[in-house]
């Protein structure tokens, strides 16, 4: 179970997210980012290597690719909003871009 990003854990989460390119999405409680790659054999890699990780923490995105862009957006429906989990996925794939 994943717990909802609440006071000044959240505020301290999204600094640093927000830090990384990161942004609040507009209309609900979750965050996105655009990753943009050299080509679509790089966007696809980094997306099979971040579904791998998804699946093992059993926390999905929703994404979007075309070509060599990849739009993230993440939150979690479980407590309708964003979690610890959303912030560990971000962060991996942060390090993974």
């Amino acid at each position: 179970m994943s717990n909802k990003l609440t006071g000044a854990k959240r505020e301290a989460v999204l600094a640093r997210l927000t830090e990384s390119g990161w942004a609040l999405d507009d209309g609900r409680d979750a965050i996105r980012k655009t990753f943009k790659f050299a080509n679509f054999v790089e966007a696809f890699g980094w997306m099979t290597r971040m579904a791998i990780f998804a699946e093992k923490m059993n926390h999905h995105p929703e994404w979007f690719n075309v070509y060599n862009r990849v739009e993230v957006t993440l939150t979690t429906h479980d407590v309708d909003g964003l979690s610890d989990l959303d912030a560990e996925l971000a962060q991996k794939m942060d390090k993974a871009s």
